[in-house]
């Protein structure tokens, strides 16, 4: 499970072109994203993959953690699926952090600039669903022991806690990872991993855990932004990096798809509006 920070549209595009050169996690990849993207020329292209479509508020809440539950067993495992993204904050850090602010000052919670308070409804149901598969099959039969070991495979074995850093905290979005209006930039990608059996299941226990991962997602941005670069471990004097280069060919290739793909939707939706009025 891949939990990442939250700032702007082009999050999902970073975190894309990181994975490009990771073999066949893309293709094994189930994203959360807000249902809006549903409508985006790229959304049908996401309901085909079998990626889950969120709606966002608190009218919503409740049913679409059990439409999250239900869509995961019914898609994760059936189409091989072996990560899974989501931003456990609910939302673009400027349109949260107000409100993320004011629910800490009244619950005696930390006080964040650069994240905001994560919730605990997908991030729960992801591991209570996916991480349970481990127990399952029966032993005792050798089809039982055989069925225990194919589903431990399955199961979620890491939380990867990815931290996304632009240069003078100004996220990139979508318009202009296509367009290209904004000068070249080069955007730090930060990333630790935890074992799953050291990520607690109850919902108290996994609330404090997941909050003490944005409280240091805090501390890093705020070195960040202070020296240009991420904190080095422990023990070292500079943090370890890898530049990442993609090939100009794939990327103008990907770009020609974005625009025709692009243009197409909108023509659909011209049309279906001449239509309906």
């Amino acid at each position: 499970m891949v939990i990442v920070n939250h700032q702007s549209t082009g999050d999902v595009c970073t975190l894309m072109m990181c994975l490009q050169d990771k073999g066949t996690v893309v293709r094994k990849m189930m994203w959360l994203m807000d249902h809006v993207f549903k409508y985006t020329n790229f959304g049908l292209v996401s309901l085909i993959h079998g990626d889950f479509f969120i709606r966002q508020g608190k009218a919503h809440r409740d049913k679409q953690l059990v439409y999250l539950k239900e869509h995961l067993e019914k898609y994760y495992h059936s189409r091989d699926r072996k990560w899974i993204v989501l931003f456990p904050e609910g939302g673009f850090l400027r349109k949260r952090r107000e409100t993320s602010q004011m629910f800490a000052k009244k619950n005696s919670l930390p006080h964040l600039t650069h994240v905001t308070l994560p919730r605990l409804g997908a991030t729960h149901i992801i591991l209570k669903t996916l991480s349970a598969q481990q127990e399952n099959g029966s032993v005792g039969s050798n089809t039982g022991t055989r069925n225990q070991t194919v589903n431990k495979s399955k199961g979620l074995q890491w939380v990867i806690d990815v931290t996304i850093a632009y240069p003078k905290a100004r996220p990139m979005d979508i318009q202009t990872w296509i367009f290209g209006y904004r000068p070249p930039t080069v955007t730090h990608v930060h990333y630790r991993m935890y074992p799953i059996k050291e990520v607690p299941m109850e919902a108290g226990a996994l609330t404090d855990w997941l909050y003490q991962r944005f409280v240091e997602k805090e501390e890093l941005l705020a070195h960040f932004y202070d020296t240009g670069s991420f904190p080095p471990p422990e023990g070292q004097k500079e943090a370890p990096s890898r530049q990442m280069t993609l090939d100009p060919v794939w990327l103008c290739m990907v770009q020609s798809f974005a625009f025709a793909s692009g243009y197409m939707w909108y023509n659909v939706l011209q049309y279906l509006y001449c239509c309906l009025f």
